[in-house]
């Protein structure tokens, strides 16, 4: 399955799924205890946060940042996102994040359940792209699901690329990529990047926190597996 046919179907679930994506956070005490760390993290400065969704961490951002910029490529979690965020501080940007470049530096990017959604193949490349949105001493904060978390998922078996069966409430089922990632290999994953890494875990979630290479935007190549 090539990996852009099935980024498409993605972005048609998120899309679709617009109205139910909040459904998680209602449902998962451990989601809500996750909202809370945010206090926790080193979030601060100009904020870039990647794939905002329905904006369930945006305005926790707002609330510790100088300014967040809120990117996301589907056009209807954009507009729930916009509706509950209320800070002037807050820009949306709709963007394919595989193509958008960010168009200045900022002091923190933050990025939670994204990560798991990146092909494989495409990591060194998007690492690279937070790297050079990041100003000198800046950090990216990142927020995920574990191996742990596989267990409720539909995962397809034999793919080229990680994936998973969803279904919306209409009966209508996407293929999404999903890597759940283990947190040793992918601190080694990082580390052979160039980057300075810290993850833990917090129930079948992790945090990270990562420094950038010192020379951001070099071309990585990819670690081996």
């Amino acid at each position: 399955m090539d990996d852009d046919v099935l980024l498409a179907e993605q972005m048609a679930y998120y899309r679709a799924g617009a109205a139910e994506y909040d459904r998680p956070y209602a449902e998962h005490e451990d989601l809500r205890r996750l909202l809370a760390v945010v206090d926790d993290l080193p979030i601060a400065g100009d904020v870039l946060e990647l794939a905002c969704g329905t904006g369930q961490w945006t305005s926790l951002l707002a609330a510790r940042a100088h300014t967040v910029t809120a990117v996301d490529a589907a056009s209807e979690v954009l507009a729930l996102a916009r509706a509950r965020t209320a800070s002037p501080a807050v820009q949306f940007i709709e963007a394919d994040l595989f193509e958008w470049q960010p168009p200045r530096r900022y002091d923190t990017v933050f990025f939670a359940f994204w990560l798991s959604h990146v092909p494989p193949t495409r990591l060194p490349d998007f690492w690279n792209t937070v790297a050079t949105a990041l100003a000198p001493g800046g950090k990216a904060v990142f927020i995920d699901d574990g191996p742990a978390v596989a267990a409720g998922e539909e995962v397809l078996a034999n793919q080229p690329t990680p994936a998973v069966l969803r279904r919306l409430d209409d009966g209508s089922q996407y293929r999404i990529v999903k890597v759940f990632h283990d947190i040793q290999t992918l601190t080694d994953d990082l580390t052979a990047l160039g980057w300075s890494v810290g993850i833990w875990p917090m129930g079948g979630n992790f945090i990270g926190i990562a420094e950038p290479p010192t020379t951001p935007g070099k071309p990585a190549t990819a670690p081996a597996s």
